[in-house]
């Protein structure tokens, strides 16, 4: 079966860490060798660790890893255990008292979900860092995903994680999805719902603001194997973000954490064209969004889009 999934780019291997009673996990995605990075935050109500030094104004250009977790903000701990399970490989940026390994992470909140005292640590960060392959990613309730919910708690649809690629013009676009979205997902073609708020009827509420909205976030990964700068992986993450739009509405609002990262692993030296990147990225990244949802099986009283009859047309 050919991988269609952002592990198809030569570099990129992700591995996970998932604790199903707990409703929670984490997902450390990594590149070898260090890759060039940007990156977006527009949710109001980020969990994040190094973001900034990686923004076009940081003086960090490569990473060695990007963690995504559960847990909310305790779950940023699960960073230590990716940078522990790094520095044993003598990876990270050179400093006078040895390399530092940058992994930036960004977390989803969960705690509403299983049990809110388990949460990912620097065990559960080495564990997925120890456990990444190239193989194609697993999806739906695992790692990150594990407790996502997309739409309002109780009443919502199971989010879940999603990987999809795209090429086009020589180059290969690749994104990784954790859903945990206040807002619906539609289809961005067709406009259907797939998953969100439920109303009584057994369909989808149409105007999800009309529900308390807070503690939610969608986290993406895209990676081309173009050459970009930091500049313009920078520019691809917030190109990425258009198709978190198309496939989540409302997004990125008061009460979201959405965070976008962006990476280069090229192939070969050739410069690439920033906005067909974008472009692709923002198609792709909606790709991993749907696939985040259609993938989740229902968990923690919660049903699945699957379970709901819902599919991508």
């Amino acid at each position: 079966m050919p991988n269609d999934t952002i592990t198809a780019i030569a570099g990129v291997s992700v591995g996970h860490w998932t604790q199903t009673e707990g409703g929670t996990g984490c997902t450390v995605i990594l590149f070898d060798p260090p890759v060039v990075a940007g990156v977006d935050v527009r949710g109001s109500a980020p969990g994040t660790r190094e973001t900034d030094a990686i923004a076009p104004v940081g003086m960090i250009d490569h990473i060695d890893a990007v963690v995504l977790t559960g847990g909310s903000s305790f779950g940023l701990a699960a960073a230590d255990g990716a940078m522990r399970w790094l520095e044993a490989l003598g990876r990270g940026f050179r400093t006078v008292a040895g390399p530092v390994p940058i992994a930036p992470a960004a977390v989803i909140f969960d705690l509403a979900v299983g049990d809110a005292s388990v949460r990912p640590d620097a065990a559960a960060g080495y564990a997925a860092a120890g456990a990444a392959a190239s193989t194609p990613v697993e999806q739906g309730n695992v790692g990150a995903g594990t407790g996502a919910v997309a739409g309002f708690r109780a009443r919502g649809t199971k989010g879940g994680l999603g990987s999809a690629t795209r090429a086009a013009g020589g180059a290969l676009v690749g994104a990784l999805a954790v859903v945990n979205a206040g807002g619906n997902v539609h289809d961005p073609v067709t406009g259907d719902v797939i998953a969100g708020t439920r109303d009584d009827r057994g369909g989808f509420v149409i105007d999800p603001v009309a529900q308390p909205l807070a503690e939610n976030t969608t986290l993406g990964v895209v990676g081309t194997n173009a050459r970009l700068d930091k500049l313009g992986a920078t520019k691809v993450a917030q190109m990425a973000y258009d198709g978190l739009a198309r496939a989540i509405r409302p997004a990125h609002g008061m009460g979201d954490g959405d965070t976008i990262f962006a990476v280069s692993v090229p192939a070969d030296d050739a410069r690439a064209d920033v906005t067909l990147i974008g472009h692709l990225a923002a198609q792709v990244l909606a790709d991993a969004i749907l696939s985040a949802v259609l993938h989740a099986d229902s968990a923690y009283g919660v049903p699945s889009a699957t379970e709901l009859g819902r599919r991508r047309a």
